[in-house]
């Protein structure tokens, strides 16, 4: 068998990642633009949701799939499908054909993340997937924070169209060094996914989504949620090879990092989607000010996460862990007690890059140790399972963080015409009798929201309290079979 250059596949798969990480964020500066000319705002908000469901759903089931049918073959597919769901959100015509092109690009992009760190568990040893998780992690952070500046960039020098466009030539070129460079030898047996486990598990996902996101569908949606979900385990106990075997959950370290994964998801999607929000309704500020109020967390993730890489072989993994995790429960706490009327930007920015390094200390650790605690033909569906928790923890938590601050207004009696009002230039002619008392009506509302938030991430913190002590282990990770449970540390 030909032998992986590991250098190009690195850089293949880190374009690749980048891609699937930037598509998340750079139409948020588009997306005027694209309502401007195919109209459809009440579909405005479906443009985003529609590719965060079908990556969500579809994670697991790509994790599962890399196991039995090997890495390589996987993410060329999601490549592949990523690469031509762009080429038709650019040529949309319609607000209805852009929202079912996004799907299929989250249905693309849900298998290029989980499969690339699968591949570099596969390919470097554990003192050395470190480093190059942390890389990886970086990466992550930067298309964050890249994303919405580029996509203002293209909509300004050409049209919202070379948004997605620009993803064809580099996702054509990641795939084709993957072609020619990364070759497996992926373990021989006979293979059955388990179709009913991931009809069930996209049913309860979607379901759950829906539900979160409004009081109407959720009366339907939160039952057969409900329903899906116990069916899943169900079918999960009797499949001969599950999409989520159960039996992983018996590991301390994939329970302790997938229960800290969904908090510590939820945690950080709530404080990204409410913190720009107050920075526009109670301080009054302008969106740019608005988006550098969080932009400080993608700076503080990618240099903690690289950090974080090298002093694994140090430090091991618990410390880690526990101490970013330590690091964001108390960016938490301090931003709902500090963010008042009155507070200078730099507070909220200096916060966001605490929860940011925070995130990029313990997110790398996590990776790599339920990374090494399973053998090759589980590693696909265990790194993917981390991430579909933190995945769904986030989603489902700005679904009912929306629902306590829309509470929260209603019983504080805010006009909710004037509340939208608060966010745009239309601030300038309210009333000064009316706008004190409605932006304290609001202060009020988003206090309980970070109340939240920070509650959520002490959970997080509490749970990486539970982390297991483990060694760090030198073994030949190009072998099937490799990820033996690693041993625990000498007291």
């Amino acid at each position: 068998m030909r032998r992986t250059h590991r250098g190009l596949t690195v850089v293949a798969l880190l374009l690749g990642m980048f891609l699937a990480a930037m598509e998340m964020t750079v139409v948020s500066t588009a997306m005027p633009s694209v309502v401007g000319e195919l109209g459809g705002l009440a579909l405005y908000a479906w443009a985003f949701a529609a590719y965060m469901l079908t990556a969500t759903v579809s994670v697991p089931i790509y994790g599962k799939l890399a196991d039995l049918k090997g890495r390589k073959v996987v993410m060329l597919f999601g490549l592949a499908l990523f690469v031509a769901s762009s080429i038709a959100c650019g040529m949309a015509r319609s607000m209805e054909a852009l929202v079912a092109a996004r799907a299929l690009q989250g249905l693309g992009a849900g298998a290029i993340q989980p499969v690339t760190l699968t591949i570099a568990g596969d390919l470097f040893e554990p003192q050395e997937r470190a480093r190059i998780q942390g890389v990886f992690g970086a990466v992550w952070g930067i298309a964050g924070l890249v994303g919405p500046l580029l996509g203002g960039a293209i909509v300004h020098l050409a049209s919202w169209r070379w948004v997605f466009w620009l993803n064809v030539p580099f996702g054509l070129g990641s795939a084709l060094v993957l072609a020619l460079v990364y070759h497996e030898r992926p373990e021989r047996h006979a293979h059955r996914l388990d179709v009913a486990g991931a009809a069930l598990l996209s049913i309860a996902v979607v379901s759950a989504l829906l539900a979160v996101r409004s009081p109407a569908t959720g009366l339907v949606a939160l039952p057969l949620a409900a329903v899906a979900l116990a069916a899943f385990l169900a079918v999960e106990r009797r499949a001969p090879e599950p999409l989520l075997p159960l039996d992983l959950f018996r590991d301390r370290v994939i329970a302790v990092s997938s229960a800290a994964n969904a908090l510590l998801g939820a945690a950080m999607l709530g404080m990204v989607t409410f913190v720009p929000l107050w920075v526009q309704s109670v301080l009054g500020g302008t969106p740019t000010q608005a988006g550098s109020a969080i932009a400080s967390m993608a700076v503080g993730w990618p240099i903690c996460s690289a950090l974080s890489g090298r002093l694994l072989p140090r430090t091991g993994y618990r410390a880690l862990v526990r101490a970013g995790m330590g690091l964001t429960a108390l960016a938490a706490v301090a931003l709902a007690l500090l963010l008042r009327p009155g507070v200078p930007l730099l507070v909220p920015q200096a916060l966001a890059f605490a929860y940011g390094a925070g995130m990029g200390f313990a997110s790398t650790p996590l990776v790599i140790a339920v990374q090494a605690s399973v053998p090759w033909n589980r590693r696909g569906v265990a790194t993917a399972t981390t991430m579909f928790f933190r995945t769904i923890g986030g989603t489902l938590s700005v679904g009912v963080l929306g629902g306590v601050l829309a509470h929260a207004l209603a019983s504080g009696g805010a006009d909710g015409a004037l509340v939208s009002r608060l966010l745009g230039p239309e601030r300038a002619s309210i009333d000064a009798s009316i706008l004190g008392p409605l932006a304290g009506a609001l202060q009020g509302a988003m206090g309980s929201i970070f109340a939240a938030v920070a509650v959520i991430a002490g959970a997080a913190f509490a749970v990486a309290l539970r982390f297991p002590r483990l060694a760090l282990e030198v073994r030949n990770p190009e072998r099937a079979g490799a990820g033996a449970p690693p041993a625990p540390d000498r007291p």
